[in-house]
């Protein structure tokens, strides 16, 4: 899940090596906390939440195939 973060976010930014994702594992689930620069935080967002919606969309496909919960925080 990590790994399709990092793709889709270096996808959508200006500036990909300031792209960074870290999985942290606790008794809710998984958290995935994603980090990039200042200025590609819109890009990542999008328009309304639209961007960030659809990864977050993906991200549950995911767990629910492996039976986990995971959230994706935008840092």
């Amino acid at each position: 899940m990590k790994d399709l973060i990092t793709y889709i976010a270096k996808s959508i930014v200006n500036d990909p090596d300031a792209v960074s994702v870290e999985e942290e594992t606790n008794e809710d689930g998984i958290t995935l906390k994603l980090r990039v620069a200042d200025d590609d935080k819109g890009r990542i967002i999008g328009k309304q939440g639209q961007i960030a919606q659809a990864m977050r969309a993906l991200l549950r496909v995911k767990a629910a195939k492996a039976q986990k919960k995971v959230r994706l925080e935008i840092l």
